[in-house]
């Protein structure tokens, strides 16, 4: 343990200026071996060094701790002693080993969730994120374990804190997917549904070089939260492109699923568990590729979760990936959009186990809870009076009693507009009182806009520097070797 201890003296007499922390960083990478040899006789030497001071030096060995097995006797003074040094750590020594801060923490998070107390790595966790963070709006790779101990812990609110972030950098492209999906089932389970939307929207649409599980989980919950806003599924715009064409042809080379004509059985994609999220970024992601189209199909037709067409002169092949597994909620769709809360209803039924292992069983409970409203508003649509009876009959509800509680909630939801006579039993439908001349209407409308100008700004800045990127341009240049000649518009000759 010689050299442990010589390292050791290092640490503490290299850590002061930033020269001497270049030095001992050099000397820390060559020890990676002895130390990582030596995991488990370490946690003496901890306690020699202060994490303020030493940050670099106590994170190499802390790293090599955390690395070997840790007992369960262990595991409360582990825990103990990595709150301390990310609370007291140096973010500018953290930046020169990041991919070591990152190791520690995530065995911080793994030994949270063995010993079932989530909540307890929350805090901590996000002043990992901000330590580990050059700026607010990087998306680092604790991101997405930081939402997942919120919602072990459903500590929901405390996931907003970085949520509300405009996030423009990303270190790897499948932490993105995580992060948007954990931040969808956040904003779910906070009932802000458009929020929730927005997040599965990214996930759903985000660059892949191949389909993963969080895509085919984050649709799922896409579209039952979809139905739950809005009443029905929109339709994402179809590729017409040749480049589009070429570059969506790697789905069907990797995922090497059965022919159109036969049935894909769930076992193709690993069941999404948010205990265990990073087995589901199947394959590494590119940013150079178009996004994943997802078409919504009727239920008797094919159920394309990837549809293109790959056009080449005369000749034009279609590739269709079928995942039957996603039947029951397009089935789902189809029967809402019917407004038929029976069929809804037995839908349901029928599809109960497959809702239930999914965990989307009570997503779906909020459907059908939110077919009774959708029958209300539309009658806003068409009547300006009508009774209680008359609503209970049309929204297909059990009695008056039962209607007037739900238009009740609506009228306290702000869904619609409307007075309810207590006497004769009738509603009279109003129009929206909102005029959009209030001071604090106004003062919304000025923050939208400035928020929409700096937004407009950055992405602006974003697309200049990505314009003088070498590696982007090196790219371009490659790809443009491979064009083909249909993607240009034909030349009237009249200009030849």
């Amino acid at each position: 343990m010689e050299s442990i201890e010589v390292l050791v003296a290092h640490i503490q007499g290299l850590s002061r200026s930033p020269d001497e922390v270049s030095h001992l960083h050099s000397l820390l990478k060559q020890s990676e071996d002895a130390l990582r040899s030596h995991a488990a006789r370490l946690a003496p030497f901890l306690s020699q060094l202060d994490p303020s001071i030493h940050t670099l030096g106590y994170l190499f060995l802390l790293e090599a701790y955390s690395s070997g097995s840790i007992s369960g006797e262990e595991a409360s003074g582990f825990l103990l002693t990595v709150v301390e040094f990310i609370n007291s750590c140096s973010a500018e020594q953290i930046q020169l080993a990041p991919e070591k801060f990152i190791s520690v923490c995530k065995s911080f998070k793994d030994q949270v969730m063995q010993l079932g107390v989530p909540m307890q790595g929350i805090a901590p966790l996000w002043m990992a994120v901000r330590k580990l963070q050059t700026s607010t709006e990087q998306l680092t790779t604790l991101h997405s374990d930081y939402l997942l101990l919120c919602l072990l812990a459903k500590c929901y609110k405390a996931g907003l804190s970085i949520l509300d972030d405009d996030i423009f950098e990303v270190d790897h492209p499948r932490d993105h997917f995580l992060y948007c999906y954990y931040g969808g089932m956040i904003n779910i389970g906070l009932k802000r549904f458009e929020k929730a939307l927005a997040c599965l929207h990214n996930v759903v649409t985000a660059p892949m070089t191949t389909l993963n599980a969080i895509c085919v989980e984050a649709y799922k919950k896409y579209i039952l939260v979809s139905l739950i806003l809005n009443g029905q599924v929109p339709s994402f715009p179809k590729y017409t492109s040749s480049a589009a064409h070429r570059n969506l042809k790697n789905y069907t080379q990797v995922a090497n699923y059965p022919p159109s004509h036969a049935r894909c059985s769930s076992s193709h994609l690993p069941r999404m568990n948010p205990c265990q999220p990073h087995p589901y970024a199947l394959e590494p992601l590119s940013t150079l590729h178009q996004p994943l189209s997802i078409s919504f199909a009727r239920s008797e037709a094919p159920i394309n979760l990837v549809s293109h067409s790959c056009h080449h002169g005369s000749h034009a092949s279609s590739h269709i990936l079928e995942i039957v597994f996603l039947e029951p909620y397009v089935d789902l769709a189809n029967f809402y959009a019917s407004g038929k809360f029976s069929e809804l209803e037995a839908c349901i039924q029928t599809n109960q186990e497959k809702f239930l292992s999914d965990s989307n069983l009570g997503l779906v409970k909020q459907v059908l809870s939110s077919l009774y409203k959708r029958n209300i508003q539309r009658l806003t649509q068409t009547y300006l009076t009508l009774s209680l009876q008359d609503i209970a009959n049309v929204a297909q509800l059990n009695n008056p009693k039962e209607a007037e509680m739900h238009v009740l909630q609506m009228i306290q939801d702000g869904e619609i507009f409307a007075t309810i006579n207590q006497k004769d039993g009738m509603v009279s439908f109003h129009e929206d009182p909102e005029q959009y001349k209030s001071c604090g209407m106004t003062e919304h409308i000025d923050f939208s806009i400035q928020r929409l100008m700096a937004l407009s700004k950055k992405l602006s800045s974003l697309d200049d520097n990505l314009s003088c990127d070498p590696q982007y341009l090196s790219k371009v240049g490659k790809e443009r070797q491979k064009f083909d000649f249909d993607e240009f518009d034909s030349v009237s000759h009249k200009f030849m």
